[in-house]
C-alpha cells in the first residue's frame, strides 16, 4: 500500500466505505461505476450482455489504473477492495479477483495486488488451474485466483502441454467461488 493512503488511514480512519463504484472485469480493465450506471443493473450482467452503459465509464489513465493496482487486495470475507486515501472501494468483480496475463517467456502477471512485483507487473506463479463451465481457464496462486486473459489461451496451451502448468480440472464458477472464498458483489454480499 502506498504510504500516503497509509497516512491518509491514520488521519482519517473512520472513513465509511463504497459498493458498487468500481468494478475490474475479466480482462483486467477498471470501469467507474456512477449512480445511473448502477440503477441499470449489476456489473456482472453488464459484463455477460456486453452493454457498456451497464459496465459504466472505461478507466484509461495510466496513474490512475496504476494508483489502484497498488492498493489492491481481498479481505478476510472475499470482498475485492481499492484502498482510496481512508477510504475502502469495494470492487466488483467479472470473474475473479485476479486478471492474468501470461507472457512468452513464462512470467505471469496479475492485474494488482500480488504480493511479488517485477518492473510493476505482479508475477504470480500457479500452483493449480480450473476449467469452468464457458471454457475459461483460471489460476491458482497465493490462496487466490485470477482467470486467464482470452488473448492469452494459446500460451497457457502451450505451457500445460509442456508440463509448465498443471492439467485443469473443471469446475464451475461458483465452486471456484466457494473454494477459493471470493464474492463477485461485495455490494450484494453486503460488504461496508
Amino acid at each position: 500500500m502506498d504510504a500516503i493512503v497509509e497516512a491518509a488511514l491514520k488521519k482519517w480512519p473512520n472513513v465509511p466505505a463504497c459498493t458498487g463504484w468500481l468494478g475490474l472485469d475479466a480482462r483486467g480493465q477498471w470501469w467507474m461505476r456512477d449512480a445511473a450506471c448502477q440503477a441499470l443493473g449489476s456489473f456482472q450482467a453488464g459484463c455477460a450482455a456486453g452493454d457498456v452503459a451497464m459496465k459504466g465509464s472505461l478507466l484509461k489513465h495510466d496513474k490512475l489504473i496504476a494508483f489502484i493496482q497498488r492498493n489492491y487486495g481481498v479481505d478476510e470475507q472475499g470482498c475485492a477492495w481499492f484502498q482510496n486515501g481512508p477510504q475502502r472501494v469495494f470492487v466488483e468483480l467479472e470473474a475473479a479477483p485476479y486478471s492474468l496475463r501470461l507472457h512468452e517467456d513464462g512470467r505471469i502477471t496479475a492485474t494488482a495486488g500480488s504480493s511479488a512485483s517485477e518492473n510493476g507487473q505482479h508475477c504470480v506463479a500457479a500452483t493449480d488451474t480450473f476449467l469452468d463451465e464457458h471454457g475459461h481457464l483460471y489460476l491458482a496462486f497465493e490462496q487466490s485466483l485470477g482467470r486467464v486473459h482470452s488473448q492469452d489461451m494459446l500460451l497457457a496451451l502451450a505451457a500445460i502441454e509442456d508440463g509448465r502448468l498443471p492439467t485443469p480440472t473443471e469446475a464451475s464458477l461458483a465452486n471456484l467461488q466457494t473454494q477459493f472464498a471470493f464474492a463477485l458483489s461485495p455490494q450484494a454480499a453486503g460488504a461496508a
